[in-house]
């Protein structure tokens, strides 16, 4: 039932659930509630409304799982991406065993020179928890690969549902709207950060800003 509920949800991003995502899918679910937050500080709020509420903060320096994908589809980049990192997580690395889900994940997204579109690549990257981020296991994939992020100034804004291009587009223009003219961030790159399973529907979203060094 659980698989069949999963398979449902792929579809709806356009993509196919394959059998061996069986494992992973109980491990996640049964997991689900021990979750470790990938650490920051925060920097400033503002709040005018709870609409109209960001926030600043600072993450540093650590190692990420991450995955490329280039789908005709935003939404069948990152599902595609997270089941590779879900195989990861559950047992295809060096230790074989579940390693613990951290949150956010982070979709890393580029827009058209003209920003009315978003590039095809997105890539995808899971923190790897605390007890790992000295010594990561190595993953069997090869499209999973290792890296370690720069200390990283965001700016950030909550917004709820579906991620689809769409709507991402929605929520950087209305981040801009609430902003103002800033030339202290960047415009072509943003972060998708996505804190719950794809299964809920009202699920909790951030959308990052990400501060010029």
């Amino acid at each position: 039932r659980l698989f069949a509920h999963w398979e449902a949800v792929a579809s709806t991003h356009r993509v196919s659930l394959p059998r061996d995502m069986a494992g992973p899918i109980v491990q996640m679910t049964r997991h689900n509630q021990a979750r470790e937050p990938v650490p920051y500080v925060t920097l400033s709020q503002h709040e005018k409304s709870e609409e109209a509420a960001y926030e600043e903060r600072r993450y540093p320096a650590g190692k990420w799982a991450c995955v490329t994908k280039g789908e005709p589809m935003y939404e069948q980049s990152i599902s595609m991406s997270f089941m590779k990192l879900m195989r990861y997580i559950c047992k295809e690395n060096s230790v074989g065993c579940y390693l613990g889900m951290t949150v956010p994940v982070l979709n890393e997204i580029h827009l058209t020179k003209e920003g009315t579109e978003l590039e095809r690549e997105v890539v995808t990257a899971y923190y790897l928890p605390g007890e790992f981020q000295q010594n990561p296991p190595v993953p069997m994939d090869p499209e999973v690969r290792i890296t370690e992020r720069a200390p990283l100034r965001v700016i950030t804004r909550v917004f709820y549902g579906m991620t689809t291009e769409e709507t991402i587009l929605r929520e950087i223009a209305l981040f801009w709207e609430l902003l103002g003219s800033t030339d202290t961030v960047l415009r072509e790159t943003y972060i998708v950060a996505a804190y719950e399973n794809p299964s809920i529907p009202q699920r909790r979203n951030e959308i990052w800003f990400i501060c010029r060094a």
